[in-house]
């Protein structure tokens, strides 16, 4: 669903991605891997159009969306769920999640179906749902950015660090959603710095370092691979 080939970005004269070649299949679960400073979040940036590339190519479902606007993405059905949340404090948890279905407003029944849909996935929300975003715990407003996610129909979403800053309770929570949501057909692109929660879950996967893929195969390849062991897994 998601290729990218020879990709390279940079903040002004900063070199970050180096010719990154990654393949996010249809309906599977990707995870990519890597340190703090190893490019994740500037990949994913760079994939849903907010960051322009330098050079290289992004196809999702065989069209080229290298320079495409990220509006214009997440129509096609790419939707980005950043780090960091990025929620309107003072605006209630439903006025968030309707923010996400800002693509599909001419179709209200189907908006409607996509908000009863975040609410099932996240029943918490639907109870506090009148509430302002900001009044709700960390674990919480990471639900309400996934479910603005959602509310755009995706068929492929990209999750940046959802389980950055919650407690190991909420990340099970958290990590047994996104497998519901995979589980429904919608593919998912993660990066995660809980390697070992994210290979459980995940097919296949790439580890970054230093702006470069330096490794890649299968979610248990990497499972059993020495240098992820002791990078990643504390083995």
């Amino acid at each position: 669903m998601i290729r990218i080939s020879g990709l390279s970005a940079a903040y002004e004269a900063v070199d970050v991605l180096h010719s990154i070649d990654i393949t996010a299949n249809d309906g599977e679960l990707t995870v990519i891997l890597g340190a703090n400073g190893s490019g994740k979040s500037t990949l994913f940036k760079a994939v849903s159009g907010v960051l322009r590339p330098s050079s290289g190519q992004v196809e999702f479902n065989g069209e080229d969306v290298t320079r495409s606007s990220p509006a214009s993405i997440v129509k096609k059905g790419l939707a980005h769920c950043p780090e960091g949340r990025h929620l309107f404090p003072q605006m209630s948890v439903e006025k968030n999640l309707m923010l996400g279905a800002y693509v599909r407003r001419g179709d209200k029944a189907r908006v409607k179906t996509l908000l009863e849909r975040s609410y099932d996935l996240f029943p918490v929300l639907r109870e506090k749902r009148r509430q302002p975003a900001g009044s709700l715990s960390g674990g919480q407003q990471q639900m309400v950015a996934i479910g603005r996610s959602l509310m755009s129909d995706p068929s492929m979403l990209i999750l940046d660090e959802p389980s950055m800053g919650l407690a190991p309770l909420i990340t099970q929570q958290v990590f047994d959603t996104i497998v519901q949501i995979n589980n429904e057909g919608i593919g998912v692109l993660l990066a995660e710095q809980n390697a070992n929660s994210a290979l459980e879950i995940a097919t296949s996967g790439y580890v970054l370092a230093e702006g470069r893929v330096a490794l890649s195969g299968t979610a248990k390849e990497l499972q059993n691979d020495p240098r992820v062991q002791k990078a990643y897994l504390g083995v």
